[in-house]
């Protein structure tokens, strides 16, 4: 096989190549190749982790709610959060953590997302850093917090704080699966990707984990993300690629439209492999490569795990005037509830997706507006083509399709990852009562 480089594609067909990542499982690049790996977040050298059950929602549970992962050696680090402008207390923490240097240590638990709790809060997610930090031989600064679940309840710490010293014990990179398994919340399935490259001789690993199904929007999709790799990178460097990577990957799903006030995406480079990665140097193109697979791989899985979701729907936009404006017709067509709703139906109604398209804010001519629905034309200069319904209804049956947009206004193109909207979503998201009622037992609120 001849090797090329995932840059020589257009998003549309980058976005064909992502689809089929179940079955292309090495990806062939101009300058070498990576394959999938089995070990989850502690796949790369140097880092080791541990989770315990500490009934964080319901002190019965025996499911696993508090994690840690930490690295052996020094690390940079980098790290992109939520815009929202409510900001849970470990990510106020985090960030200022980061701001001040890099961290090799990772706290995170489910079960509660420590959010709109007041400076009590901040003070929880301070305290949980410094009792860590102390057991590992680090400074408070060095240990990031992520939280995810409930919105507006104390954290426990009655049950969480006595387990810390725990959490540092008996660490090994075999209990990587084990951080997946203890940061979901309404996930169906843990969520893993970790791949290896060969660069000068060497064997370099980039491994992940990630939790996310529901109040998935850009920027960022709700989410906790924690990505470990065992080459030697500077922190301008890495903090250049890793919000480069973010952008194309992270930043463009969408589930229901709702964004977190946790979203968080760490991203730590330890060097244990004894390589060192900058640009212009062999092996740098490899790397973003393969992380940017990384992360779109996790995308796509939260996506595809989305809360009660039937269909994985590919929106690509083509032709535009300007990348902002392509921007903003896929995700306004990728947001519409309308639209949405039926693909939840199995119905290819290509007048709910062209009417998404005028509002979204951009410059359109109705004129000259294609829609493409599977593979098929659906609309051709904005009216209706003579693709027979049937078809077209046959084809939105799939788990998966895609819908092309074209413009034909300019050369701009972009893509966004959705699903449908199905009644069980409503039903699943109705209440939270039970969570409040324990925090009451707790003695946390009246």
């Amino acid at each position: 096989m001849r090797p090329v480089s995932i840059e020589h594609f257009s998003l549309a067909d980058r976005a064909l190549l992502w689809q089929t990542q179940g079955v292309i499982n090495i990806f062939i690049m101009s300058t070498g190749t990576f394959k999938e790996i089995e070990g989850g977040v502690t796949a790369a050298k140097g880092f080791v982790a541990n989770a315990l059950a500490c009934g964080i929602k319901k002190p019965t549970a025996t499911r696993l709610d508090l994690a840690l992962v930490y690295s052996i050696e020094p690390t940079t680090s980098a790290g992109t959060f939520t815009t929202n402008r409510v900001r849970a207390a470990c990510v106020r923490v985090s960030q200022n953590h980061l701001r001040r240097g890099n961290v090799r240590a990772i706290v995170a638990n489910s079960g509660n997302a420590n959010a709109c709790t007041g400076a009590a809060g901040v003070a929880v997610a301070r305290k949980e850093c410094s009792i860590v930090a102390k057991k590992l031989g680090l400074k408070p600064a060095e240990v990031a917090v992520c939280s995810t679940g409930v919105i507006g309840l104390p954290m426990p710490m009655i049950r969480i704080e006595p387990r810390l010293p725990e959490l540092c014990e008996n660490l090994a990179a075999e209990k990587g699966h084990d951080v997946a398994s203890a940061i979901i919340t309404s996930d169906t399935r843990e969520k893993e990707v970790a791949v290896e490259l060969n660069i000068n001789g060497k064997t370099v690993r980039i491994g992940s984990c990630c939790k996310g199904a529901g109040m998935i929007a850009p920027c960022m999709a709700t989410m906790i993300c924690l990505v470990c790799t065992d080459a030697a990178i500077e922190r301008e460097h890495l903090e250049t690629i890793v919000k480069a990577g973010v952008s194309k990957t992270f930043n463009r799903i969408t589930i229901d439209g709702d964004m977190s006030t946790n979203d968080t995406c760490l991203v730590l480079a330890n060097g244990a492999s004894g390589v060192s990665l900058a640009p212009g140097v062999e092996g740098w193109d490899a790397f973003i490569n393969a992380l940017e697979f990384v992360m779109m791989e996790q995308a796509r899985r939260i996506v595809q795990d989305g809360e009660r979701v039937t269909k994985f729907v590919t929106v690509q936009v083509e032709g535009a005037p300007t990348l902002a404006e392509a921007k903003r017709v896929a995700e306004g067509v990728a947001k519409s509830s309308l639209v949405k709703s039926s693909w939840n139906g199995g119905d290819p109604n290509w007048g709910r997706i062209i009417h998404a398209v005028g509002y979204s804010g951009t410059r359109v001519r109705e004129e000259k507006i294609d829609i493409d629905i599977a593979g098929l034309p659906a609309c051709r200069g904005g009216e209706q083509t003579d693709t027979p319904s049937d078809h077209l209804r046959e084809r939105v049956q799939a788990r998966e399709f895609t819908v092309r947009i074209n413009l034909n206004l300019g050369s701009e193109e972009y893509v966004v990852y959705t699903t449908d909207l199905s009644p069980e979503y409503v039903d699943f998201n109705r209440s939270e009562y039970a969570y409040w009622n324990q925090a009451k037992q707790d003695g946390l609120t009246k």
